[in-house]
């Protein structure tokens, strides 16, 4: 029989700090679930907290039975996959090449990264350029708001560096080009990181809600974001100054702004929920060995 290693005092003061931590990140999402859950009576007295209180799903229901919230659903859902594919393959072509040591000019490239890292031209300056180019009010300036991080290009390139160079020489001596190398050698052994920077791009485009705000008017084009914040000045407006329901928003008679907002931010983040998961035995990894070198 194994004897149990003991804990040793400072170990012991870790997973208490780590718990107490994860404690607090864990709070703000029950009070969310539960002020979805409750009824908005107790909500509106400030009585739940992270249990529910007077159970009910009819929040919940109000907002799935919304045409606004399936279109503002699929609006999101297209611009977070196909942004996060350009994004991914603009990064990785990017990121290859730079991670070669004999690339000519691989100093100038880097440096004008960082420079663009670290400065950007404004919101003005990219606003008229996106309405010159005839952008706004489109899912593609949703789409080309998001598509490029410096941050996630040096994550990509730092991997790419610390992959062994004597497979790729294998593989040119097997005649294989270039994009061959890429595609077939080192893509494939560079799941964690790209599995990890895929993550990084799809929550950045989900909870994007600048852009939307800034390029789009019309009301079919805007973001699950921006329904949210719509959805919440609706229930706001439907109260009047004594806190009485008015007529604006009948169907809304028996709800709180409160309620309503936690249920559509429930459910906006569900499918970033179940996509998590599958992608987190990646994340340590890909996190820790793409950001040693520089």
């Amino acid at each position: 029989m194994r004897k149990r290693k003991r804990l040793s005092v400072f170990e012991i003061i870790n997973i208490i700090v780590l718990l107490l931590l994860g404690a607090v990140t864990l709070i703000p999402c029950l009070t969310v679930l539960a002020k979805a859950c409750s009824d908005p009576r107790y909500v509106l007295l400030g009585e739940v907290a992270i249990l529910p209180k007077g159970f009910q799903l009819d929040t919940i229901k109000y907002v799935l039975h919304q045409t606004e919230f399936f279109n503002a659903f699929r609006v999101s859902v297209t611009v977070t996959l196909v942004g996060t594919i350009m994004a991914m393959f603009i990064t990785v072509l990017a990121a290859y090449p730079l991670s070669k040591p004999h690339f000519r000019g691989r100093k100038v490239f880097l440096y004008l990264f960082v420079f663009v890292m670290l400065f950007n031209a404004g919101m003005v300056p990219t606003y008229l350029l996106y309405r010159s180019l005839h952008l706004t009010n489109t899912i593609w300036a949703l789409i080309f708001s998001g598509g490029f991080s410096v941050f996630n290009l040096f994550v990509v390139k730092n991997y790419f560096e610390s992959l062994p160079e004597s497979v790729e020489e294998a593989a040119k001596i097997d005649g294989a080009s270039n994009a061959a190398i890429l595609f077939r050698v080192v893509i494939p052994m560079s799941t964690p990181v790209l599995a990890t920077v895929t993550l990084f791009y799809g929550v950045g485009y989900w909870n994007n809600y600048f852009s939307g705000v800034t390029y789009i008017t019309d009301p079919s084009l805007k973001s699950l974001q921006q329904y949210l914040y719509d959805l919440i000045q609706m229930a706001e407006n439907s109260m009047d100054s004594t806190g009485n329901v008015t007529s604006i928003a009948e169907t809304m008679a028996t709800m709180s702004s409160e309620t309503v907002r936690d249920a559509t931010i429930l459910v906006s983040t569900v499918p970033i929920l179940i996509l998590y998961p599958f992608l987190q035995k990646y994340f340590v990894k890909g996190m820790t060995v793409g950001s040693v070198k520089g």
